[in-house]
């Protein structure tokens, strides 16, 4: 007799573990999204005046070093390489991002070679910071002040909504200094957006005789007792009816504009660094389907906010605030039977498409094999 599973949430970790878990053919499993549609914050689907493919809830370049993950995603769809070029308008110019030789040389008026550029940098750097506290010292060690108001400081405040001191130094070591030309946006080895758009992808990892999807559907506790296990992908606290208050998210809207020509920036993203503009970066989303030839153009500007009741969320801000609460919703959450809080919403962490598709990967494993997922809570537990 198949054990009936149910799955809250028709994005990347929802979809991963419905499909891992149909595959093996002893679950029959439901899958309940709240939105209208599947993919989550990956959903693409064509603008209706353009028919360019659009990156609804903001773009999403697919990379990794993780060959497992390149060869698991590709099974769903066909994905053409891409190279993610980012340019940064500044109060100084326009750079490339992120930061290496090309940006330096230009920024500083010099014409270095990476040995001296590197001895350069290190001489712009905070001397008297020996370990930093928060992300504006860890800037300031690396760079020096020049760099870090005019790249960073303007647009961290825009897109965290608080002071960079208030933030971990650790969000700053997601974005490389380079003492070369190399302006991949990316480090990974494997880069890639799929020709059909995430939605296609994510369908074709939900098409299966063990799944169903139903859309449209908010998920109580209640349907609880009409499975064996729950894979929760929704908000930690919202779980719990925010008992212990809410944790803190940063939210995105867009403002989307039809542009009656071939090219309206001439890159996909660019960043807007200065506080004196109040969006964070304008997309165009044409770019990054190289392959495809459409006449005309859809950009978006973005801007950043904190999360309110109808937004949806984005970015957990894991302030210490927030980490200390996480703490004790994630006891609650040991305390749960029968249930696994999976993806970025379920565990209250940024993660990108590949590591939510490797921990899905890894749970189905342990779940098909045990039954349990006691492993995956140790794991959690594990971090800071």
């Amino acid at each position: 007799m198949h054990k009936k599973i149910l799955i809250v949430g028709a994005g990347f970790s929802g979809a991963v573990i419905a499909r891992e878990l149909a595959d093996t053919n002893q679950y029959q499993i439901t899958v309940i999204e709240e939105r209208g549609h599947i993919a989550g914050n990956c959903y693409t689907e064509r603008d209706a005046e353009t028919n360019i493919m659009e990156h609804v809830y903001g773009p999403h370049i697919f990379n990794t070093s993780n060959e497992k993950v390149w060869n698991y995603i590709q099974k769903y769809g066909e994905f053409i390489p891409n190279i993610n070029r980012v340019k940064a308008v500044t109060e100084n110019g326009v750079f490339s991002m992120p930061i290496n030789l090309l940006t330096i040389n230009q920024f500083f008026n010099k014409s270095f070679n990476p040995r001296e550029a590197a001895d350069f940098i290190a001489s712009k750097g905070g001397h008297t910071i020996i370990e930093a506290k928060n992300f504006e010292e860890q800037a300031l060690k690396l760079i020096g002040k020049e760099l870090y108001e005019n790249f960073f400081k303007g647009y961290t405040i825009k897109q965290w909504g608080c002071d960079p001191k208030e933030l971990p130094a650790s969000i700053l070591s997601r974005l490389p200094i380079r003492f070369n030309y190399d302006d991949n946006y990316y480090n990974s080895k494997f880069q890639g957006i799929p020709r059909n758009g995430y939605t296609e992808v994510v369908y074709n990892l939900l098409k299966h005789e063990n799944i169903k999807v139903i859309l449209n559907t908010k998920y109580t506790k209640e349907q609880n007792n009409n499975f064996d296990h729950i894979f929760y992908a929704g908000p930690l606290d919202g779980y719990f009816n925010f008992s212990l208050g809410k944790l803190a998210y940063r939210s995105i809207y867009f403002e989307k504009e039809v542009f009656d020509g071939e090219d309206y920036q001439g890159n996909p993203v660019i960043n807007y660094c200065s506080e004196s503009v109040p969006y964070t970066r304008i997309h165009e989303h044409k770019h990054f389907t190289p392959w495809e030839k459409h006449e005309k153009s859809i950009y978006f500007k973005e801007y950043s906010k904190e999360t309110e009741d109808s937004d949806i969320p984005y970015y957990p801000k894991r302030l210490a605030t927030d980490k200390e609460l996480l703490r004790s919703y994630r006891h609650l959450a040991e305390n749960e039977n029968n249930i696994t809080f999976i993806g970025r919403l379920g565990t209250y962490r940024y993660m990108d498409m590949h590591h939510v598709i490797d921990e899905a990967l890894n749970i189905s494993e342990d779940f098909i094999k045990t039954g349990d997922t006691t492993s995956f809570y140790k794991f959690l537990n594990s971090e800071s």
